[in-house]
């Protein structure tokens, strides 16, 4: 009975005769805003109509196609470079990091070669260095009898260090600068030291050709690294950086030999990289230990996350807060630990899926290096008198080097998305209007076609389901199926 209902109401209220079907379907070809459709049924020549009908086709064929390749080239994620070169009245000066080549003094040790070893084993956090098996035995010697030994502690005190006798002369933008407005920074060239480390706003460059002008004196005869081990050049190595970023010597360090004049013309360029999936960038990555995120500085923090976990103990040479590595962790844990850590690929950089990716903006200084000699006859004389060293001495331990903005200008270098949502609504609405004269009214019109055809097929379907069969069970007044059988035999 329920059945019968809901079939009655669908049949008076809900589904048209045939005859307002067919007048609504004519209607709206008749009327809909895609264009071509009314001309197919309202015209009477079968010519025409066929004509109609292939022109209609073919257009929404090529519109389907159109559309297609948008969405496909949309979804491969594709991307644009744009430079711009921006002139200010004044630009920031990086940071620059400077080294001695020459890690430690002479005469701070009688076995300087375990000492240039021990430093490798831990300024291999930073920078691969291998260790010869034969050097073993002599390693293990020294550290077990030299357990409270700090290589971290003697390297601060007899490293390279700055101050009126290696840094002769020191200008920014005519303005005298000391050893004091220098940080010292551990690399794996032992102590090193940073101008510029806190990014000063008065460390502004408002003339070109103008910058940091620096005179070092390397003192060879006190600083003598050990030729067997590979360390053979004297001088000194800087890199020039963003005051909120580590300095990073591996592959990116500038050096000036002693005896000659480094300028040094540096540009800045910004780069600014998408977002995954149109770049390879996370803009919600933050670093721990640094104010800015950069690659080099995420590769030391995950380093030290892996390290203290696999040895209960963090390098010095590491940013973090934990118990600083004695000399035997830094050779029995640390150094095994840092060679897993490369070799399973624990800590990797570049990509999206990495653990370092590429960052979303970063500020980089190309440079220029133009070397001379340093001094000529007469300058030789000066320093010789002033200094009170021979003219040899000069020419074998001072380094003078010049860094200076080439022009004030920056470069940026932006990733922009070469199609975006707004562009492909564009795309996708002038194929539709071109070849259809069709647009959002003409696919909501569509749309409200197709459901309400849809409603009217489901209760066709519903209306000519199969009746439900009677399940009744027998009445007590009823004979049975074996009586009716029983009272046919007797009869």
């Amino acid at each position: 009975g329920i059945l019968e209902k809901i079939r009655l109401y669908l049949t008076k209220k809900l589904l048209p005769h045939l005859e307002d079907r067919r007048k609504y379907h004519q209607e709206f070809a008749s009327s809909t805003s895609f264009h071509g459709v009314h001309n197919i049924v309202q015209t009477r020549s079968k010519t025409r109509k066929v004509l109609w009908l292939l022109v209609v086709a073919g257009c929404l064929a090529i519109v389907i196609w159109q559309i297609c390749s948008r969405f496909i080239y949309y979804f491969s994620w594709p991307t644009t470079t744009t430079v711009v070169v921006q002139y200010v009245e004044n630009v920031k000066f990086p940071a620059v990091t400077f080294c001695n080549l020459n890690r430690f003094q002479a005469h701070a040790v009688s076995n300087l070669r375990i000492i240039f070893l021990i430093w490798n084993i831990v300024s291999g956090v930073l920078q691969k260095f291998a260790v010869e098996d034969k050097y073993s035995q002599e390693l293990n010697d020294f550290l077990l009898g030299n357990q409270n030994f700090s290589i971290k502690e003697f390297t601060r005190k007899n490293g390279f260090y700055l101050n009126s006798s290696t840094l002769l002369e020191c200008e920014f933008f005519g303005k005298p600068c000391y050893p004091q407005d220098f940080e010292h920074v551990f690399t794996e060239y032992g102590n090193c030291f940073t101008f510029n480390h806190n990014d000063l706003p008065a460390r502004r460059v408002s003339l070109s050709g103008r910058g940091l002008h620096l005179l070092f004196d390397v003192q060879q005869e006190k600083f003598t690294d050990e030729p067997a081990l590979g360390y053979t050049d004297a001088g000194i190595t800087f890199v020039i950086h963003s005051p909120k970023e580590l300095p990073r010597f591996d592959g990116l360090g500038l050096l000036t030999p002693v005896g000659m004049h480094a300028q040094v013309a540096i540009r800045q360029l910004k780069s600014i990289i998408q977002e995954y999936p149109w770049g390879e960038c996370k803009p919600d990555i933050k670093l721990q230990y640094h104010k800015i995120y950069s690659t080099n500085g995420c590769l030391q923090e995950c380093k030290a996350r892996y390290i203290q976990d696999w040895c209960g103990c963090l390098p010095f040479i590491l940013p973090g807060n934990g118990t600083e590595c004695d000399l035997l962790k830094f050779y029995n844990c640390v150094y095994p630990a840092v060679y897993n850590i490369e070799i399973k690929g624990l800590c990797t950089l570049g990509t999206h899926n990495s653990t370092c990716p590429t960052p979303c903006e970063e500020t980089d200084y190309p440079t220029t290096v133009t070397y001379s000699s340093f001094g000529g006859e007469k300058a030789i004389k000066y320093f010789s008198a002033k200094l009170k060293k021979s003219p040899e001495y000069i020419r074998q331990n001072l380094v003078r080097i010049d860094i200076k903005y080439h022009d004030l200008s920056y470069k940026i270098t932006q990733q922009q998305k070469a199609l975006t949502i707004s562009e492909l609504l564009a795309d996708v609405g002038g194929q539709l209007g071109l070849f259809c004269g069709a647009s959002m009214i003409t696919i909501i019109e569509l749309l409200e076609y197709i459901f309400t055809n849809f409603c009217w097929m489901c209760i066709f379907l519903l209306l000519k389901a199969p009746e439900m069969p009677q399940w009744n069970n027998p009445s007590q007044n009823q004979p049975t199926h074996k009586e009716k059988k029983k009272g046919i035999q007797e009869c």
